[in-house]
């Protein structure tokens, strides 16, 4: 099984693109953010994509997730849903049996820090549920977060939001719900794993980046997990897709 996840910044600008990397990579499910579109605004052309479940969740030229599952994988139609929390359609679930899929975009911060330290404190909230609920969970998407000084390139790390201690404090409480950050637990040593870099001066182009786009999945799914690599070269997007792959 592949689960993607990818921040397109802007779906209608990217809709090609996204087309053609779904088509080669295949995965079986896909998590999309900042789709800076409203429903009625993402092209026809990906509205029904062929072969998935697709659930589309976007206000205005601003955020919006997208979770897709292929039906072939799914045969049933998934039941999507967002948390009491969501805002800014920041968040879309899809429960298939004893699983929730979630596709997720946290506030970068830069604008109301106080809004994205609200939004931590209830992802915390609802992965402890469904811990205490039994079912497994795969959360993943852009969480504006580096989790660790090794996540930012040295050249950008700094006291800024995206790098603070009580951010990452927040992540780590999330993860520490019954969750593996996959990305990471599968390159442990890999210091030039990055899924984002700065628009300018040729960052991506000489990889100078943060990871602030992961796959995390309940232990019980994460210990299956045999790869997942961020791919810089696909997209005009600031941001690469991350596939992870379980056996």
């Amino acid at each position: 099984m592949k689960i993607a996840t990818w921040n397109v910044n802007g779906i209608r600008a990217r809709h090609e693109q996204f087309l053609e990397w779904v088509t080669s990579a295949q995965p079986d499910v896909v998590c999309l953010q900042e789709l800076k579109a409203t429903v009625a605004q993402v092209p026809a052309s990906i509205c029904e994509l062929n072969g998935y479940w697709c659930y589309w969740h976007g206000a205005a030229a601003y955020s919006g997730v997208g979770l897709h599952l292929r039906r072939d994988t799914f045969p049933e139609e998934p039941r999507f849903s967002h948390p009491a929390f969501d805002h800014e359609t920041r968040i879309v679930q899809a429960d298939v049996g004893d699983t929730t899929f979630a596709s997720v975009y946290v506030p970068n911060g830069g604008k109301d820090y106080n809004a994205k330290i609200a939004f931590m404190h209830s992802l915390i909230d609802y992965a402890a549920a469904i811990q205490r609920d039994g079912r497994k969970l795969v959360i993943s998407g852009d969480f504006n977060i580096a989790r660790t000084d090794m996540d930012v390139h040295p050249k950008e790390r700094k006291p800024v939001i995206g790098q603070r201690p009580e951010e990452r404090e927040l992540l780590e409480q999330m993860i520490g719900h019954g969750l593996v950050d996959v990305g990471r637990t599968l390159n442990p040593d890999d210091e030039n794993y990055f899924t984002w870099w700065a628009p300018w001066r040729s960052m991506r182009q000489r990889n100078i980046g943060w990871r602030l786009d992961y796959v995390f999945a309940s232990e019980s799914i994460a210990k299956s997990a045999i790869s997942c690599p961020s791919f810089r070269e696909i997209g005009t997007s600031d941001h690469a897709p991350v596939v992870a792959t379980f056996e």
